[in-house]
């Protein structure tokens, strides 16, 4: 009997309330998934957790799937993002390195878009932040899961409307297949 394939999903509530829970299912009993039952939130927070908390759960991973970003780009009463385009960079890149360490594949999952009326995260500043962090993380050897480009098509359809940035069941239920067929591509 072959040993099961390690696989480790982080990020924010996109994942956790989302296409996380809905992963183990997809791929089944020859992988054994490991996500942390707490929210990644913005991208700091998560660089802490997996230098501290998450370190021993991540080591020796087969795969790990990870996203932030909308806790990043928020908006606060100051009206600037919750963290500065340089700081974001930098910090995703200090994670992606640390992830590398610890797993064969590292895929990232871009940013998945809000409803137009979103009233603290704008979806210009999700584009900019996505088109510029994916060509460093590329050069680094990351896999890119583009859940930004499957739902953008159609926001009405996958973005809740009650909350303008949840996914709802439709859009839950295609991020899963998505990241669960990528990371089967290399189990």
């Amino acid at each position: 009997m072959s040993e099961k394939k390690k696989v480790v999903l982080l990020g924010d509530s996109i994942r956790l309330i989302g296409y996380g829970p809905k992963i183990p299912a997809l791929l089944g009993d020859a992988c054994e998934i490991w996500q942390p039952s707490d929210n990644g939130r913005f991208s700091v927070y998560t660089l802490r957790a997996i230098m501290y908390d998450w370190r021993e759960a991540i080591r020796d991973a087969d795969v790990i799937h990870w996203n932030n970003g909308l806790w990043d780009v928020q908006h606060g009463s100051d009206d600037q993002p919750l963290t500065p385009l340089d700081v974001y960079l930098l910090t995703m890149s200090r994670i992606a390195d640390i992830l590398l360490r610890n797993t064969k594949t590292l895929i990232f999952a871009t940013t998945t878009p809000v409803t137009a009326v979103h009233p603290d995260i704008a979806n210009s500043d999700i584009d900019r932040y996505n088109a510029t962090l994916v060509p460093i993380l590329k050069e680094k050897g990351v896999v890119i899961d583009d859940l930004h480009a499957l739902m953008v098509p159609d926001i009405d359809r996958f973005v809740r409307k009650d909350d303008n940035i949840h996914l709802t069941e439709d859009g839950n239920t295609v991020c899963a297949e998505a990241v669960a067929d990528l990371i089967r591509r290399f189990l």
